[in-house]
């Protein structure tokens, strides 16, 4: 089936459009296992399942212009960077929904649900992934598999087509990176403390 995959994106590559329609059958499962596996690590009343995620990924995909396909690894690391965008985005468009959009919004009660920390962080964590591409690129790639998409190593190393250990060692970097980088200034006044 990987051979089948990766000559469906090759024709694909070659202007086919009708190679997506094949395409989706033999690339669906293992997309929505990706899709469950990333939406498992977030809130429980997420408004996106995972069969949403996958359809809206894969119209992004198909959309996209000018995209030397290469096979199934690409491919998968690509959707990858599709989710996170949807994820990021889905989240972002809750955030200004709960504030109103543009309205200014008066809260009477300081207490902040579990959730909508969440998504806060989903978005600053975006933020700060978008200054680590800019710094090491193959690094916001392996985020992107293993947070966002929940790969494995294995998968993660087929993907970005780099060796397991070099995923294991770009993601402890960018793990590390991340967390200094999302330290609250409590927690970044508490690891001083601790120092």
């Amino acid at each position: 089936m990987t051979g089948e995959i990766t000559r469906q994106l090759i024709a694909a590559r070659g202007g086919d459009r009708q190679a997506f329609d094949a395409l989706l059958p033999l690339v669906y499962e293992g997309l929505r296992r990706l899709a469950g596996n990333r939406l498992r690590a977030e809130r429980s009343d997420h408004s996106l399942s995972p069969t949403d995620l996958v359809h809206e990924a894969y119209l992004k995909l198909v959309r996209l212009e000018r995209v030397e396909w290469q096979d199934r690894a690409h491919f998968y690391a690509l959707a990858a960077r599709a989710m996170r965008r949807i994820l990021v985005d889905h989240a972002r468009r809750r955030t200004m929904q709960k504030r109103g959009g543009d309205l200014v919004r008066v809260t009477l009660d300081e207490r902040v649900r579990p959730y909508e920390i969440r998504i806060e962080r989903l978005i600053a964590l975006d933020r700060a992934l978008e200054r680590l591409e800019s710094n090491n690129e193959r690094r916001a790639r392996v985020v992107e598999c293993r947070f966002f998409v929940g790969m494995s190593v294995e998968e993660t190393a087929a993907a970005l087509d780099i060796s397991p250990a070099s995923v294991k060692r770009e993601w402890a970097v960018a793990r590390a990176w991340l967390n200094r980088e999302l330290a609250t200034p409590q927690e970044a006044d508490a690891g001083q403390e601790r120092a």
